[in-house]
């Protein structure tokens, strides 16, 4: 009785490593034929010869598919990989924008009419000051705005430490400031409208605020 050694009809036999490494160039060279334009890939490269380059790798390819193929590659993607790493590393550092805020213009129109009255609190004795300030031509939609400088702040006169100023300010005026003493104040925004704002300071101590 005769007897065939070897693989049973129509069962394949083990594939050996070369043959494993051909089908997968080739799967990987039929997916990048569906997949890439090589007519945009900047490393390819084709010679006098009609061979082709991958600029990036150095290595030379017989056609199209064989470079395809080389570019799915480890290699290259290796190569990839770290030219992207590179040009990051290398890229300039650019500063954010930073938008700059332009100061509004205005055109000024002289200082403020204004009357500052001496008061006197019949039952707690407090002395106070009532500044009203009047701004009949202020732009319209402000509000008129007051705020303390200490003597340190200021460019005018030397500084003192025993005195402070009280400035009022609202376009198109100019800024007005008065010098009074360095104490604790009580303030009181008595009224505050488009065209006049009144401001009362009470002294805490009983002391007189301001000399006229």
């Amino acid at each position: 009785m005769d007897r065939d050694w070897g693989a049973k009809t129509g069962g394949g036999g083990v594939a050996s490593g070369d043959h494993t490494n051909i089908a997968r160039r080739e799967r990987l060279r039929q997916l990048a034929l569906d997949t890439i334009d090589l007519e945009k890939d900047p490393y390819l490269m084709r010679n006098h010869l009609g061979s082709y380059e991958c600029k990036l790798c150095l290595t030379l390819h017989n056609n199209e598919g064989n470079y395809l193929a080389h570019t799915q590659g480890r290699r290259h993607q290796s190569n990839l990989a770290r030219r992207a790493a590179r040009e990051a590393r290398n890229a300039p550092v650019t500063a954010p924008t930073v938008k700059r805020i332009q100061p509004r213009k205005t055109i000024k129109i002289g200082r403020p009419g204004y009357r500052i009255v001496k008061q006197k609190d019949p039952s707690t004795k407090q002395l106070s000051l009532l500044f009203n300030v009047e701004y009949p031509e202020i732009v319209e939609g402000l509000q008129p705005r007051y705020r303390f400088m200490s003597a340190y702040e200021q460019r005018k006169e030397a500084p003192d430490k025993d005195w402070q100023y009280l400035l009022f300010a609202a376009e198109p005026y100019e800024t007005i400031a008065f010098k009074i003493p360095n104490w604790d104040v009580d303030k009181d925004q008595v009224g505050n409208n488009a065209e006049a704002f009144s401001l009362a300071l009470i002294n805490r101590d009983g002391k007189t605020l301001l000399r006229f």
